[in-house]
Protein backbone atom coordinates (compact mmCIF):
# COMPACT_ATOMS: atom_id res chain seq x y z
CA UNK A 1 0.00 0.00 0.00
CA UNK A 2 2.95 2.40 0.12
CA UNK A 3 2.99 3.07 -3.55
CA UNK A 4 -0.61 3.80 -3.49
CA UNK A 5 0.07 6.63 -0.67
CA UNK A 6 3.06 7.95 -2.59
CA UNK A 7 0.70 8.00 -5.91
CA UNK A 8 -1.57 9.76 -4.06
CA UNK A 9 1.03 12.06 -2.26
CA UNK A 10 2.01 12.84 -5.90
CA UNK A 11 -1.17 13.44 -7.74
CA UNK A 12 -2.07 15.77 -4.26
CA UNK A 13 1.12 17.48 -5.01
CA UNK A 14 0.59 17.93 -8.29
CA UNK A 15 -2.37 19.23 -8.29
CA UNK A 16 -1.76 21.83 -5.52
CA UNK A 17 0.88 23.34 -7.68
CA UNK A 18 -1.25 24.00 -10.42
CA UNK A 19 -3.97 25.48 -7.94
CA UNK A 20 -1.00 27.83 -6.53
CA UNK A 21 0.02 28.84 -10.16
CA UNK A 22 -3.36 29.71 -10.21
CA UNK A 23 -3.23 31.70 -7.37
CA UNK A 24 0.16 33.73 -8.02
CA UNK A 25 -0.87 34.30 -11.78
CA UNK A 26 -4.25 36.05 -10.62
CA UNK A 27 -2.62 39.52 -9.74
CA UNK A 28 -0.43 39.28 -13.19
CA UNK A 29 -3.91 39.12 -14.71
CA UNK A 30 -5.04 41.89 -12.94
CA UNK A 31 -2.08 43.81 -14.00
CA UNK A 32 -3.06 42.87 -17.97
CA UNK A 33 -5.90 44.08 -17.52
CA UNK A 34 -5.68 47.43 -15.98
CA UNK A 35 -2.97 48.06 -18.38
CA UNK A 36 -5.17 46.92 -21.44
CA UNK A 37 -7.72 49.47 -20.10
CA UNK A 38 -5.12 52.40 -19.71
CA UNK A 39 -4.41 51.80 -23.65
CA UNK A 40 -7.81 51.46 -24.39
CA UNK A 41 -8.45 54.97 -23.20
CA UNK A 42 -5.28 56.64 -24.12
CA UNK A 43 -5.95 55.05 -27.96
CA UNK A 44 -9.25 56.82 -27.56
CA UNK A 45 -7.82 59.71 -26.57
CA UNK A 46 -5.31 59.53 -29.54
CA UNK A 47 -8.04 58.75 -31.77
CA UNK A 48 -10.00 62.03 -30.84
CA UNK A 49 -7.22 64.03 -31.62
CA UNK A 50 -5.98 62.69 -34.55
CA UNK A 51 -9.84 63.18 -35.90
CA UNK A 52 -9.35 66.52 -35.35
CA UNK A 53 -5.68 67.05 -36.31
CA UNK A 54 -7.46 65.27 -39.84
CA UNK A 55 -10.48 67.47 -40.29
CA UNK A 56 -8.25 70.52 -40.33
CA UNK A 57 -5.81 68.99 -42.63
CA UNK A 58 -9.12 68.11 -44.62
CA UNK A 59 -9.78 71.33 -44.93
CA UNK A 60 -6.60 72.70 -45.28
CA UNK A 61 -6.33 69.97 -48.40
CA UNK A 62 -9.89 71.70 -49.27
CA UNK A 63 -8.67 75.29 -49.43
CA UNK A 64 -5.60 73.90 -51.92
CA UNK A 65 -7.62 72.23 -54.20
CA UNK A 66 -9.99 75.25 -54.26
CA UNK A 67 -7.08 77.37 -55.57
CA UNK A 68 -5.91 78.42 -59.11
CA UNK A 69 -2.34 77.18 -60.34
CA UNK A 70 0.02 74.60 -58.36
CA UNK A 71 -1.62 74.77 -55.45
CA UNK A 72 -4.45 72.95 -56.98
CA UNK A 73 -1.97 69.94 -57.67
CA UNK A 74 -0.45 69.97 -53.59
CA UNK A 75 -4.00 70.22 -53.21
CA UNK A 76 -5.10 66.57 -54.79
CA UNK A 77 -2.01 65.37 -53.04
CA UNK A 78 -2.88 66.22 -49.75
CA UNK A 79 -6.17 65.18 -49.98
CA UNK A 80 -4.71 61.96 -51.29
CA UNK A 81 -2.61 61.74 -48.10
CA UNK A 82 -5.41 62.53 -45.57
CA UNK A 83 -7.34 60.07 -47.14
CA UNK A 84 -4.88 57.11 -46.31
CA UNK A 85 -4.31 58.94 -43.19
CA UNK A 86 -8.25 58.27 -42.14
CA UNK A 87 -7.96 54.83 -43.20
CA UNK A 88 -5.29 54.29 -40.66
CA UNK A 89 -7.57 56.70 -37.96
CA UNK A 90 -10.12 54.02 -39.08
CA UNK A 91 -7.94 50.98 -38.26
CA UNK A 92 -7.04 52.54 -35.17
CA UNK A 93 -10.42 52.67 -34.47
CA UNK A 94 -11.39 49.35 -35.06
CA UNK A 95 -8.21 47.88 -33.11
CA UNK A 96 -9.42 50.22 -29.60
CA UNK A 97 -12.78 49.28 -30.08
CA UNK A 98 -11.65 45.32 -30.38
CA UNK A 99 -9.28 45.68 -27.21
CA UNK A 100 -12.35 46.34 -25.33
CA UNK A 101 -14.88 44.42 -26.86
CA UNK A 102 -12.89 40.96 -26.75
CA UNK A 103 -9.94 41.45 -24.44
CA UNK A 104 -10.80 44.02 -21.31
CA UNK A 105 -14.35 43.84 -20.90
CA UNK A 106 -14.43 39.74 -21.05
CA UNK A 107 -11.03 39.37 -19.20
CA UNK A 108 -12.92 41.58 -16.12
CA UNK A 109 -16.22 39.72 -16.46
CA UNK A 110 -14.46 36.35 -15.46
CA UNK A 111 -11.41 37.44 -13.17
CA UNK A 112 -14.20 37.46 -10.37
CA UNK A 113 -15.28 34.31 -10.75
CA UNK A 114 -12.02 32.48 -11.81
CA UNK A 115 -10.31 33.98 -8.26
CA UNK A 116 -13.47 32.46 -6.35
CA UNK A 117 -13.60 29.01 -8.38
CA UNK A 118 -9.51 28.74 -7.55
CA UNK A 119 -10.52 29.10 -3.90
CA UNK A 120 -13.48 26.57 -4.06
CA UNK A 121 -10.62 24.16 -5.68
CA UNK A 122 -8.65 24.92 -3.44
CA UNK A 123 -10.80 23.95 -0.71
CA UNK A 124 -12.49 20.80 -1.73
CA UNK A 125 -8.96 19.91 -3.12
CA UNK A 126 -7.88 19.86 0.57
CA UNK A 127 -11.10 18.28 1.80
CA UNK A 128 -11.11 15.34 -0.31
CA UNK A 129 -7.31 14.92 -0.35
CA UNK A 130 -6.76 14.35 3.45
CA UNK A 131 -10.00 12.14 3.22
CA UNK A 132 -8.39 9.55 0.56
CA UNK A 133 -5.29 9.88 2.66
CA UNK A 134 -6.89 8.57 5.72
CA UNK A 135 -8.54 5.93 3.55
CA UNK A 136 -5.59 4.80 1.93
CA UNK A 137 -3.70 4.58 5.83
CA UNK A 138 -6.88 2.58 6.99
CA UNK A 139 -6.50 0.58 4.37
CA UNK A 140 -3.13 0.15 4.72
CA UNK A 141 -3.17 -0.67 8.15
CA UNK A 142 -5.77 -3.33 7.85
CA UNK A 143 -4.20 -5.52 5.34
CA UNK A 144 -0.74 -4.75 7.62
CA UNK A 145 -2.77 -6.55 10.70
CA UNK A 146 -4.71 -9.50 8.23
CA UNK A 147 -1.08 -10.35 6.94
CA UNK A 148 0.12 -10.62 10.79
CA UNK A 149 -3.14 -12.37 11.58
CA UNK A 150 -3.07 -14.81 8.63
CA UNK A 151 0.59 -15.46 9.75
CA UNK A 152 -0.29 -16.26 13.16
CA UNK A 153 -2.87 -18.34 12.03
CA UNK A 154 -1.28 -20.31 9.27
CA UNK A 155 -3.21 -19.19 6.77
CA UNK A 156 -0.42 -18.18 4.79
CA UNK A 157 2.06 -20.88 5.52
CA UNK A 158 -0.66 -23.66 4.23
CA UNK A 159 -1.47 -22.18 0.77
CA UNK A 160 2.79 -21.90 -0.52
Amino acid sequence: MEGSERDCSVLGGLFQTVVNDMKSTAPLWDDFNNKAGKLHTQLKATITVLSAFLDAFQRLADAATNTRGASKELGASLTRLCLRHKSIELKLKSFTSSIMEYLVAPLQEKMEEWKKNTTQLDKDHTKEYKKARQEIKKKSSDTIRLQKKARKGGFLDSQK
